[in-house]
């Protein structure tokens, strides 16, 4: 140990001495990423779960924004998740909900006080200002803010509603290689109320989009690795029908045991049943069940016996991501103690899943750097240190 921060020592005045011959105060000693001669990017990881990041870093930042995506990438996610719908005039943009009420401030403008509508949405009248009732640019024309009033509220009315372009852009453009993870969100719903030309639907037109990225490719094939995607939908036959345009992976999204399937009204149990996993398995690479399902809490907030669902799904050759992991004690089952690495710990560990959807990215990042990490991490981490040593040397003032 000696020796060691002996030559620690030796090396950082080594550093201040060049420093001072060269004038390198005003930049670090190390080159930039974006001045790499190697300008490939760093790979995405396939060694462990999958960190999924639920409509961005929405813990931190309004969800399904521009901003959101950007910290969920820096903050290590693997996949970045978003809702596409569409508005009236055809444009696929990233929201989760079809109305406008509890995220926007639709409610603020009075030029479209005129705007509120009635519609069945899965069998329930819904009222409210509905994305299909809006044209692209007036929906630009809004601000969002934190879903939950409990998250920091500093972010609010600071950002738009982004495109589904503008959300592959990002992905696209991070300094390593990022999935995305885009859901056909109530196809259904869409589909009887925006209209394309030549007869088109709305899956017509999400897949249009991906095949202009260039996305294609099996799961961990080539084209599958330099620009990752799981394709989700709660509509099996939505998610079918792509099958006829790419072979890229889909992941069929399961609700809650008391809600149909919202196209085919197929129940819970059938869906998660040994015959419908031989049938779904030709379309899809895994499922996305509501975490409860998997392991049911009782009445009083803890978790009970976890249910076969994940040992099926694997003996089918199915991948398991599970949603929502949030870091929030209202969120939390009372197993963990207020903590959420325990929970990652056990779906991880005990539970087995393949990946999860996080409102935390950074947390479930961390967890995993600490408990499985990969060669990058082990970089990161001599990058930080290196940083740190940078930062100290330049701002060293001799006297």
């Amino acid at each position: 140990m000696e020796i060691a921060a002996t030559s620690l020592r030796s090396f950082i005045l080594l550093l201040l001495t060049l420093q001072n011959v060269c004038g390198w105060a005003e930049r670090p000693f190390y080159p930039l990423p974006s001045k790499e001669t190697n300008k490939s990017r760093q790979p995405i990881q396939t060694s462990r779960p999958y960190n999924i990041a639920h409509r961005g870093s929405n813990g931190e930042i309004p969800e399904e924004t521009a901003a959101a995506y950007m910290r969920a990438i820096e903050e290590g996610a693997d996949f970045i998740e978003t809702d596409i719908l569409a508005t009236k005039d055809g444009a696929l943009i990233c929201f989760h909900d079809v109305t406008l009420d509890d995220t926007t401030d639709v409610h603020k403008h009075k030029e479209f006080s005129d705007r509120r509508r009635t519609y069945e949405v899965q069998g329930t009248n819904v009222t409210g200002w509905f994305t299909v009732d809006f044209t692209l640019d007036e929906i630009m024309t809004l601000r969002v803010k934190q879903r939950y009033e409990y998250r920091d509220q500093s972010y609010n009315w600071k950002f738009s509603i982004i495109t589904f372009k503008e959300y592959i852009d990002i992905a696209l453009d991070a300094p390593r290689v990022v999935g995305i993870y885009p859901e056909m969100k109530n196809p259904v719903f869409i589909n009887q109320h925006v209209k394309w030309p030549g007869g088109k639907r709305f899956e017509d037109k999400f897949m249009e989009t991906l095949l202009s990225y260039g996305y294609k490719g099996e799961y961990l094939s080539s084209d599958w690795l330099k620009q990752p995607i799981f394709i989700q939908s709660f509509a099996p036959t939505s998610l079918v029908y792509v099958s006829n345009f790419t072979d890229s992976p889909k992941i069929l999204l399961i609700d809650d045991v008391t809600v149909p399937t919202q196209d085919t009204d197929q129940s819970y149990w059938e869906i998660t049943s040994d015959k419908y996993f031989d049938f779904i398995k030709k379309y899809v690479v895994g499922i996305g069940p509501w975490k409860d399902t998997i392991v049911p809490p009782d009445s009083r907030n803890y978790l009970t016996t976890p249910t076969d669902l994940v040992a099926k799904a694997h003996a089918h050759d199915l991948q398991v991501h599970p949603y929502t992991y949030r870091n929030e004690n209202v969120f939390l089952h009372f197993n963990f103690h207020e903590d959420p690495y325990a929970e990652y710990e056990y779906w991880i560990k005990v539970i087995g899943v393949d990946g999860l959807f996080t409102d935390f990215t950074g947390s479930f990042h961390s967890y995993q750097r600490w408990t499985s990490p990969t060669e990058s991490d082990k970089d990161d981490t001599a990058l930080n240190l290196l940083h740190k040593i940078a930062e100290m040397i330049l701002s060293f003032k001799p006297t």
